[in-house]
């Protein structure tokens, strides 16, 4: 297992890609096209995907089919992103994968650099295990999370009979484009002809785009606020209560064991692609098998409590948006009156606009850098952290777990009735890191 991993992680990392589909298209054709021997849910979108997959995979499983789920990144280990009815590829399956696999991707990476072009992605290769492993195994449906825009991220060699887009935010500029709109254009890609497209609420400029696709691939569109949405939400023990509009009827009282109204929304969404791959959306799911999978569901490092006195929450928000999102989560299902931010972001977000998601929030925050060649270095987050907060609301210090035992230190300052906290921010792999210090990685 080691060997390979090693093996897939000399290549080219995802967030460093060439655009392309050439690669991997050659790669299945080779492999006999296994992205068509199961039908496909195909998600995209800025924020909410991996948690949506999860919901939609859930569902599914929950009605009976053997689930395959492929999403990214992952937290702690590889396999997350291949998994069979929840649960990560183990480890014989994985190595098992890539050798019968691994002769087709060297003959692709000769060809390629014969005519000048680079070898095989990281993420390409795995697009390529997880088809293979899909119809190897095989699953009844597989629920596919692309990893960076759509039309040529390498997901997008199948051809999803849902695709689902989650809201769209400016993020990944260097690839996807500058304005919601134009990264709109790009996700906008995987909605193929005679799909059905569940479309979560957006921005009216980036509602254009998607419906234009959707008009020109003569896909049957359902919208979240028009043809399926929340109704209502309340805050519960351990998550929120919610009843939810579907495409096929209204579905009262369901538990979902996660926080914020984001998480609602993805509710949504995931039930009405659900609807839509089981029936097009014609009739009401059955309400235990919906209820039982819903109140199910995780999604690790999504505004997670990983401890308790202090309470310590992880969320993986990198971009503004995702921000805000859970900024706005907090108050709402958490009773917070002194909240410390930890936070280590990458060097190529919107970092300040992150901050200042957060900085309502957040009583002071400790700035940090995670352990990754791609973070900001911590003296660059400081000066922009102080520029936000003020500089008698930050304190620096340059390694995560000393970073994490200092919001500690500061919120049990506040006392146990304090109602202090910590949240630990930024990036997903600051998340990571911070579940594996805090005893929280397998779970």
């Amino acid at each position: 297992m080691r060997e390979v991993e090693a093996a897939i992680l000399a290549r080219t990392p995802e967030h460093d890609l060439v655009p392309s589909l050439d690669r991997i298209r050659a790669v299945v054709e080779l492999l006999g096209d296994p992205q068509r021997a199961y039908p496909v849910v195909h998600v995209t979108g800025t924020n909410g995907k991996t948690s949506t997959a999860r919901m939609v995979e859930a569902l599914l499983h929950g009605f009976g089919m053997r689930t395959g789920r492929f999403t990214s990144p992952h937290l702690h280990s590889v396999r997350e992103r291949i998994s069979f009815d929840g649960q990560p590829i183990d480890e014989e399956r994985f190595v098992s994968t890539y050798a019968d696999i691994a002769p087709y991707l060297d003959l692709v990476d000769a060809r390629s650099k014969e005519a000048g072009g680079p070898t095989l992605s990281f993420f390409e290769v795995l697009v390529a295990m997880g088809y293979a492993a899909f119809a190897d195994a095989p699953v009844d449906v597989a629920v596919v999370e692309v990893g960076m825009g759509g039309e040529w991220d390498a997901t997008n060699v199948a051809d999803g009979q849902v695709s689902v887009v989650t809201p769209v935010a400016v993020d990944h500029q260097r690839f996807l484009g500058s304005t919601a709109p134009e990264i709109a254009a790009e996700k906008a890609g995987i909605i193929k002809a005679g799909s059905i497209a569940v479309l979560a609420q957006q921005e009216v400029e980036v509602a254009e785009v998607l419906l234009r696709r959707a008009t020109e691939a003569g896909a049957t569109v359902a919208r979240e606020g028009l043809e399926f949405g929340v109704l209502t939400r309340t805050q519960a023990v351990g998550g929120q209560q919610v009843s939810l509009r579907g495409l096929g009827g209204d579905y009262e009282d369901l538990f979902l064991p996660l926080f914020g109204a984001h998480q609602a929304q993805n509710a949504a969404v995931a039930l009405a692609a659900v609807e839509a791959f089981l029936g097009g959306g014609a009739d009401t799911l059955d309400m235990d098998v919906v209820r039982s999978a819903f109140a199910g569901v995780s999604s690790p490092g999504r505004l997670e409590v990983v401890r308790r006195s202090p309470t310590i929450l992880v969320d993986a928000a990198h971009n503004p948006a995702g921000a805000r999102a859970t900024a706005a989560a907090i108050p709402e299902d958490f009773a917070f009156t002194h909240l410390v931010g930890v936070v280590a972001a990458m060097a190529d977000k919107d970092v300040r606009g992150i901050l200042e998601a957060f900085e309502p929030v957040l009583a002071e925050v400790v700035v940090t850098e995670a352990a990754t060649s791609r973070a900001m270095p911590v003296d660059e987050l400081a000066a922009l952290a102080v520029g936000v907060f003020g500089a008698d609301r930050v304190e620096v210090v340059p390694r995560l777990d000393d970073a994490i035992d200092t919001a500690v230190a500061l919120a049990e300052e506040q006392g146990e009735l304090g109602g202090a906290g910590v949240l630990v921010t930024g990036s997903i792999v600051t998340v990571a890191q911070a579940r594996g210090l805090l005893g929280a990685a397998g779970r």
